[in-house]
């Protein structure tokens, strides 16, 4: 039983909070959530928090992270001041991730700012998928289990049974994935090199090992303008890989031309998770939900069990 647990959505992705309510056999705690016409927020939990562990399910979404994560420090505060026991944070996009470290002079590490604005608004514990980089946990002071969904899409691929598979890193940052992902179908992995002039920009220069004659699964983190991704299917297909080349990806952040990019690319399928919404998706899109592992991790915890057996 979990009768000491409610889960309580923010307004980034009430139907992913939805399923993963279901998954646990509960329904969501109700809350209020406005904004006053000045564009101030207003939270109120209407049902009692007092001695629970509150599980607050919220993402970042794109053109709208800033006031997803306003909104949940919100949220985290009031459980704390209604009396929570514990109040864990189910953040499954991280916006603020990729600014873990200086690149040039004058930059701030925004990814350490947001990890202690959460912890001083009160939360004791986040649920993460997939950080950009893993010590992205070191910026936390709270526990922080960061969930990897490379099972679920090796279970997806082999159901594909694509002919000759390769998975392809198309940056070496994300090569340790790509390995253990390629590990799980018993396919080869090839790293693509990667320079980045500018934000936003990225440009593939070669390709560490071969796909000549194979099938190509792109495998990132995360897919933004999508600038990376269709230049590395192009080098791919230059290289010998069959016409046919796919997209993993866990966020699908899908800002300013990704949508275009993705389009004039033609994957022979974009395959993601439901971490973020999707709104007008491009051709070939498939989503695979992780609410039912989310319920999982919330349900371990809640038990006092392991997480680590249900992902890594």
């Amino acid at each position: 039983m979990l009768d000491h647990v409610l889960v309580v959505s923010g307004s980034s992705h009430q139907p992913f909070a939805r399923q993963i309510a279901q998954s646990l056999g509960t329904t969501l705690s109700p809350i209020t959530l406005k904004t006053f016409s000045c564009g101030e927020l207003y939270v109120r939990y209407d049902a009692s928090c007092r001695g629970k562990d509150v599980f607050i399910v919220q993402t970042c979404r794109t053109g709208q992270m800033n006031d997803d994560l306003t909104e949940l420090l919100l949220m985290i505060d009031v459980a704390r001041q209604s009396f929570a026991n514990k109040v864990h944070v189910v953040l499954p996009y991280f916006a603020y991730a990729r600014q873990d470290k200086i690149h040039a002079a004058r930059e701030g590490i925004s990814a350490k700012l947001f990890a202690k604005l959460l912890v001083s608004a009160g939360a004791d514990h986040i649920i993460t998928v997939q950080f950009h980089s893993d010590q992205t946990q070191g910026f936390f002071d709270c526990v922080v289990d960061n969930v990897n969904p490379r099972r679920i899409f090796a279970e997806y691929l082999l159901q594909k049974s694509l002919p000759d598979p390769v998975v392809v890193s198309p940056d070496a940052g994300g090569a340790k994935d790509a390995k253990k992902l390629a590990d799980l179908i018993g396919a080869p992995f090839v790293i693509m090199h990667k320079q980045r002039p500018d934000h936003n920009v990225a440009e593939v220069t070669h390709i560490i090992g071969d796909v000549a004659g194979k099938t190509a699964i792109i495998y990132d983190d995360m897919v933004d303008t999508a600038g990376s991704v269709s230049g590395a299917r192009a080098i791919l297909t230059q290289q010998g890989a069959q016409p046919d080349v796919y997209l993993c990806t866990t966020h699908a952040v899908f800002s300013g031309p990704a949508r275009e990019r993705l389009a004039a690319a033609q994957f022979a399928e974009i395959i993601t998770t439901d971490t973020l919404p999707v709104d007008t998706p491009p051709a070939g899109f498939s989503v695979l939900s992780i609410a039912p592992l989310m319920a999982d991790v919330i349900r371990n915890i809640a038990r006092g069990q392991s997480v680590s057996s249900l992902h890594l």
